[in-house]
C-alpha cells in the first residue's frame, strides 16, 4: 500500500517533513522462515529412513524375476504405501522450513499421507490373508490364478486408497471453515471420522484372520501328532521350540501393529480442533513409525528376501555357502 502525505492531514506550509507510521509504511520484506527444531530435524530424519529401507525392499522384489508369489506382490505394496509415507513426511519438513506456507502445500503432504497410510494398512491386512490362505489352501494357493488375484486386489486397494487421499485436494478441507478441522489440520473432522472408523475396521478383521491363522495352526498340528501317534524326544523338542518361536513372533507383530495403529484411529474419532496438538502428534508418530517398522517384521524378516539381498551385498560368501538356515516365518 501507497500512502501520500495528504492523507496523513500533513499540512505544507507547515514547513515540517512529513512523518509516516511506521506500521501504516510499504513493508515488503521477504517471508522469513521459522528456525529448524529438533522436531523438525527428527521429522526429516525418521522420513529418510523409511524411505531408504522401503526403496531397499521394493527395489529388491521387483528385481528379482523369481519373487513373484502372492505374499511378496503384498510385501512390495506394503514398502510401496511406506515409501510414499517417508516421502511425505520429507515434502513436510521442508514446506515447513524451506519454504513459505500455502494451501496447496498442506493438501499435498496430507493428501499423501492419507494414500500411505490407507495403502499401508490394507497391505497389512493383506499379508495377514495371505497367511491365512496359505494355511487353509497350502496345496493350490500360490498358483498363477492366485496371483492374478492378489494383483487385481492390490490394483484396486490402491484405487481405492488414491481416491480417499485426493478428497482434501477436491475440497474436503477446513481451510475456509476452521471451525471444522479435526485434530489434524486440513482434514475436517467429518472426513477424519471417517478415515479413522475405516482404520478401526480393517484393524478388526486383521485381528480377525490372524485368530483363524492360530485356529488353522492347530488343527494342523493336531493332525498331524493323530497320525504320527508319537514323536522322537529330539523332534518332540524342536516342535516345541518352533511353535513358541512363532508364538512369540506373531504376539510381537500383533502388538506393533495394535499399539501403531489403534491410538490415531481413535484419537480420530474422539478429538476435535480444540484439542492439544501434542496429542494429535503423539497419537500419529507411532502410525508413522509403523512405516519405519514394517520392512523389519514383515519384508526382512522372510528368508527368500534375506537372501537376495546377502547375495547382493556379499556374493563370494553366498557361493561359498550355499546351505543356510533361516528361521521359518510366521
Amino acid at each position: 500500500m501507497i500512502l501520500n502525505a495528504s492523507d496523513l492531514g500533513w499540512d505544507e506550509s507547515s514547513g515540517a517533513e512529513p512523518f509516516f507510521p511506521l506500521d501504516q509504511l510499504d513493508n515488503s520484506s521477504p517471508y522469513e522462515l521459522p528456525p529448524v527444531t529438533v522436531w523438525g530435524v527428527t521429522l526429516c530424519v525418521s522420513g529418510t529412513l523409511i524411505a531408504t529401507e522401503n526403496a531397499i525392499v521394493v527395489t529388491t522384489i521387483l528385481a528379482t524375476p523369481s519373487l513373484r508369489a502372492p505374499v511378496f506382490l503384498l510385501l512390495a505394496s506394503l514398502g510401496l504405501a511406506d515409501l510414499l509415507a517417508g516421502v511425505a513426511l520429507i515434502l513436510h519438513f521442508l514446506f515447513l522450513f524451506c519454504m513459505e506456507p500455502s494451501d496447496w502445500s498442506e493438501l499435498v503432504t496430507s493428501g499423501l499421507l492419507v494414500t500411505s497410510l490407507t495403502a499401508s494398512l490394507c497391505s497389512l491386512m493383506g499379508v495377514a490373508l495371505d497367511r491365512y490362505l496359505s494355511l487353509s489352501y497350502a496345496l493350490t494357493y500360490g498358483s498363477g490364478q492366485s496371483r492374478r488375484r492378489a494383483a487385481v486386489l492390490l490394483l484396486l486397494v490402491w484405487v481405492g486408497a488414491c481416491v480417499i487421499g485426493a478428497g482434501p485436494a477436491m475440497g474436503w478441507h477446513c481451510l475456509s471453515e476452521p471451525n471444522s478441522c479435526s485434530v489434524a489440520r486440513p482434514l475436517t473432522r467429518t472426513y477424519l471420522s471417517l478415515l479413522c472408523g475405516g482404520f478401526l475396521v480393517i484393524v478388526m478383521v486383521t485381528l480377525q484372520l490372524y485368530a483363524g491363522i492360530c485356529r488353522v495352526a492347530r488343527r494342523h498340528a493336531h493332525a498331524i501328532a493323530t497320525q504320527r501317534h508319537f514323536l522322537p524326544s529330539n523332534q518332540s523338542y524342536a516342535s516345541k521350540h518352533s511353535s513358541g518361536r512363532g508364538f512369540s513372533r506373531l504376539i510381537l507383530v500383533l502388538s506393533v501393529f495394535v499399539g501403531c495403529w489403534m491410538p490415531f484411529s481413535l484419537w480420530g474419532l474422539l478429538g476435535d480442533a480444540s484439542s492439544p496438538p501434542l496429542y494429535t502428534y503423539a497419537t500419529l508418530v507411532p502410525a508413522a513409525g509403523s512405516s519405519l517398522l514394517n520392512p523389519i517384521l514383515y519384508s526382512l524378516r522372510n528368508k527368500d528376501i534375506r537372501k537376495v539381498l546377502l547375495q547382493a551385498c556379499c556374493p563370494h560368501r553366498c557361493t561359498n555357502n550355499t546351505h543356510i538356515h533361516y528361521p521359518v516365518d510366521v
